[in-house]
């Protein structure tokens, strides 16, 4: 009786949380509610254990954690990343301000650890926050778990609105480019035409995009089974062999690199062998549940949070936030011209280390289906901003937010 109680409360704090996002179209981020309502639930009635009553315990989150990086191996299109290179360079760089900008001037603001502790969330999200919270209780800094749990919780409330503004001034000066293209060839179009009808000499067509286009035929897998056999225990047995076959490595490794690196590298070596599928957690219907219970396990350190620790708390996390946006808006800005970029489609793109997808996705097509007017618009936009923005998210969060929180966990 307790488990399953306990397992309700939980979910009714994702719950919550996921209701006041969607009402408020995600400008107010799903885990700032959740975080909220465990922080008070623990100052009242909650019990500070209710999330390993609710199964969400240490056995259950040494398997989410690693299966979680090879899934995140098996959304990474090595092809995308490689044709939207210059959004990758734009966005690692933003990672890079935000470390250097944090790390040198708010050195001279607050101590050692409390940085160590609190940035690597703020370059990628979920994944460093556990990483973090994870490696504080194993050396013991136990006074510092409730750090990156904040830093993950409040990143977003200035990321997405940002971000959001930020593509909105891209989209208006993407309209005046097409607006003025298409101005253009309309003009060259009607002098052609009297140019026609006046000399009568043959005018040769402009080229036109065929109206058929041959769809790229996906890829069959090599280990692809009938669908009979091709059941969600075939997949997570093929998901935790990679994951056995990566933690061994990582032994042999001795901790030379961190066996979270390892895990997804593997996942995104067996994806583009073809052994694991797109999104291959989602296709066996398990992800949803890992994620919760992640973030359940995450929420859970703010336990050790007193009413009177949250001034010493928040005044670090806000200023090394705005420190940290800081710092991904000069290093953005920076590059932006020598690659191509306007200024706000490359700030746009390093904030994407800030929350990753889906919120990445979600913001963009929010913003093109407001600012477009027609549905030729919308889809011009969506094609010039959504390839920047996943990419962007994918190099942060996926990649750059694992490898910075497995080296200052050796720093702390």
């Amino acid at each position: 009786m307790v488990a399953i109680l306990s397992l309700m409360v939980v979910m009714g704090f994702m719950m919550l949380g996921e209701w006041v996002s969607t009402r408020s179209r995600a400008y107010v981020p799903s885990v700032f509610i959740t975080a909220l309502l465990f922080l008070v639930g623990f100052w009242t009635i909650v019990p500070k254990n209710i999330v390993p009553a609710a199964s969400f315990g240490t056995a259950f989150i040494q398997i989410t954690q690693a299966v979680l990086l090879v899934h995140m191996g098996t959304l990474m299109d090595l092809k995308l990343l490689l044709k939207q290179w210059r959004a990758v360079v734009i966005a690692l760089s933003g990672v890079v301000g935000t470390v250097v900008l944090t790390m040198g001037i708010g050195r001279l603001l607050f101590d050692w650890h409390t940085i160590v502790a609190s940035v690597p969330p703020l370059t990628g999200g979920l994944v460093a926050a556990f990483l973090m919270t994870a490696g504080l209780k194993a050396q013991h800094i136990t006074a510092l778990v409730a750090f990156p749990v904040a830093m993950f919780v409040m990143h977003s409330m200035l990321g997405y609105p940002l971000t959001a503004w930020m593509l909105k001034r891209e989209s208006r000066r993407l309209l005046q480019v097409r607006h003025v293209d298409v101005t253009v060839a309309t003009a060259d179009s009607a002098t052609s035409a009297t140019v026609q009808t006046t000399a009568q000499l043959p005018v040769c067509p402009l080229p036109t995009v065929p109206a058929k286009v041959k769809s790229v035929q996906p890829q069959l897998r090599h280990w692809q089974l009938p669908a009979a056999y091709d059941t969600s225990a075939f997949m997570l047995f093929k998901v935790a062999a990679v994951t056995g076959l990566a933690e061994w490595t990582a032994q042999l490794a001795h901790g030379t690199v961190n066996q979270y690196i390892i895990c997804l590298v593997f996942g995104v070596i067996a994806h583009q062998l073809g052994f694991l599928e797109d999104a291959v957690l989602e296709k066996a219907g398990v992800f949803h549940w890992l994620m919760y219970g992640l973030l359940a396990y995450i929420f859970a350190n703010l336990n050790i949070v007193k009413i009177s620790m949250l001034s010493g708390i928040l005044i670090p996390i806000v200023t090394l936030i705005v420190l940290g946006v800081l710092g991904m808006w000069i290093a953005s800005s920076l590059l932006a011209r020598p690659l191509g970029f306007s200024r706000e489609m490359a700030f746009a793109s390093a904030l994407t280390a800030l929350f990753g997808f889906p919120a990445d996705y979600i913001v963009t097509h929010e913003v093109t289906e407001i600012m477009g007017s027609t549905a030729e618009e919308k889809q011009y936009l969506l094609d010039q901003m959504l390839p920047k923005m996943l990419v962007g998210g994918f190099a942060t969060v996926s990649v750059a937010s694992v490898i910075i929180a497995s080296i200052f966990l050796k720093i702390l």
